[in-house]
């Protein structure tokens, strides 16, 4: 194909024809990609029903674990992406209840503690995983005697940590006491260190917490999210999708991009989101070529050019 070296060279012209032509489909990270909050990406649901008219396909592959794929479905429909079917959504937390659906297949009942959002908890319900945990938890007593008194549900089977903005240290206490049983796996969405915002702010992300529990268990959670190719095996499992004829277009270096080179597929930045195209070309200095895309763009409606209509 037209795809040498990752060299991060901006994708215009005849070599965005010849990249799109040759490509059979797009997976898109979300956040950064298409929208930016609530504030959609100038272009973008123009760029995907223009994408499906030349036949390509498109998923969409996203390492937040705030929303369950129908919550997900919404959200594309209410900032005006017409036209996309829930399965071609992958979320973490989708793909965190298919890898507890494997892990625990013949297991009567399995039952998560979970560390994150009721979506993260309604995931692992459909497929069958009862969720304990979700919501504030106040720590109990006055001291260490007190915190290892609280019972703990019988029959848990994993710890799963998402995104939870009532992270606490009960939480974690409670996290790691059923990580010392046999037999209990500990799986995280994603290793995100922050979350951006707009106007730079940032909150702390996903991967703070897994650090924190992987650090107090002395273990390593199974990583759902981007770079891990996890997410690329669910993603087929449903979808037959050859990655040399497959974009990977992503606003993160680390995760997206990353991500893409793991998974053999042609990367894409676009600079609306996380990382900088300085950051890109430090990365193509240091030799670091898994962190460097094939191709940059200023946003993703810059592919538009590379369509016949």
């Amino acid at each position: 194909g037209a795809m040498g070296m990752a060299r991060c060279e901006r994708l215009r012209g005849a070599a965005l024809r010849d990249v799109l032509g040759q490509a059979q489909g797009v997976l898109f990270d979300c956040d950064g990609v298409l929208w930016n909050g609530e504030r959609i990406v100038p272009g973008a649901p123009e760029l995907l029903q223009r994408l499906a008219r030349a036949g390509k396909n498109t998923l969409f592959v996203s390492n937040n674990s705030r929303r369950a794929r129908p919550e997900l479905a919404l959200r594309f429909a209410r900032l005006g992406f017409a036209g996309l079917r829930a399965e071609q959504l992958f979320s973490s937390a989708l793909c965190a209840a298919r890898l507890l659906r494997q892990r625990l297949a013949g297991v009567p009942d399995p039952k998560a503690y979970v560390l994150g959002s009721p979506a993260l908890a309604a995931e692992l319900e459909a497929v069958g995983v009862t969720s304990v945990g979700v919501g504030p938890d106040v720590l109990h007593g006055d001291g260490p005697s007190d915190w290892l008194a609280v019972p703990l549900e019988p029959d848990v089977r994993a710890v799963v940590v998402g995104f939870d903005p009532h992270f606490s240290y009960m939480k974690l206490t409670k996290a790691v006491r059923y990580l010392q049983q046999p037999d209990c796996l500990l799986v995280g969405t994603n290793m995100d260190n922050r979350l951006p915002l707009e106007n730079g702010r940032f909150i702390a992300g996903t991967g703070c917490l897994v650090r924190a529990v992987e650090m107090a268990a002395q273990r390593q959670a199974d990583i759902i999210g981007k770079p891990s190719p996890y997410m690329f095996q669910c993603i087929t499992e449903d979808f037959s999708v050859d990655p040399a004829r497959t974009l990977m277009v992503g606003d993160r270096l680390e995760t997206d991009i990353l991500f893409g080179h793991r998974c053999g597929m042609t990367t894409v930045l676009t600079l609306t989101g996380v990382s900088s195209l300085e950051e890109a070309q430090a990365y193509l200095t240091a030799g670091q070529r898994d962190l460097v895309p094939h191709y940059y763009v200023e946003s993703i409606a810059d592919l538009m050019e590379g369509l016949e209509d």
